[in-house]
């Protein structure tokens, strides 16, 4: 527990250091390296609209490429006081407005369920050799991806390298891939 407090705080205040440049050059290129996956065969995807304030990776490259393919992607709406998401097909038509949690979303939508969705973008803090990663510590994802199917890919994104080790909790579900902009790491 410890160690993922630790890695929450010196990952938080690496992200706050990357300069406005350095993010949109590592979040590009982390799109381009993503281009290298095999995922593109799939329909549906779930992406993350990025927390500016928190320095996330910017993923509207990710979904210039989605829309460009032509896949149905969904976003995610965030309910506090139950700790679960819903899944919003994202259209032309969808408003997106900030969160008093800082969070763009859907104001509303069509919504989607979990199960039907087969590449899902995970935002992340830190991850680890073995596909284990530490997000802000609400939970929201690890309940989101254990409710997604079976044969899902999890994809995290992340502008920094793996760490040796990431002490797991049971509630904790792993990813399939992580993307960084030097490198794509498999699990």
């Amino acid at each position: 527990m410890e160690n993922k407090e630790m890695l929450r705080i010196k990952y938080k205040a690496l992200r706050q250091s990357l300069s406005e440049d350095s993010i949109e050059k590592w979040s590009l290129e982390i799109a381009n390296n993503a281009l290298k996956l095999p995922i593109w065969d799939k329909t549906y995807y779930h992406i993350f609209l990025p927390i500016i304030d928190k320095k996330e990776v910017n993923t509207e490259y990710l979904l210039h490429i989605l829309q460009g393919k032509d896949k149905s992607v969904v976003v995610s709406k965030s309910d506090f006081s139950t700790g679960h998401m819903k899944q919003i097909l994202l259209q032309e038509n969808t408003k997106i407005a900030v969160s008093k949690y800082g969070i763009p979303e859907p104001v509303t939508g069509i919504e989607v369920s979990s199960e039907s969705l087969e590449v899902i973008f995970v935002p992340l803090l830190a991850f680890d050799h073995s596909g284990q990663r530490v997000g802000y510590g609400k939970g929201f994802y690890d309940r989101f991806l254990s409710s997604c199917r079976e044969d899902s890919i999890f994809v995290g994104l992340s502008f920094f390298e793996a760490e040796e080790r990431i002490f797991s909790e049971v509630t904790d579900v792993p990813l399939h891939f992580c993307v960084t902009p030097k490198k794509t790491y498999q699990f």
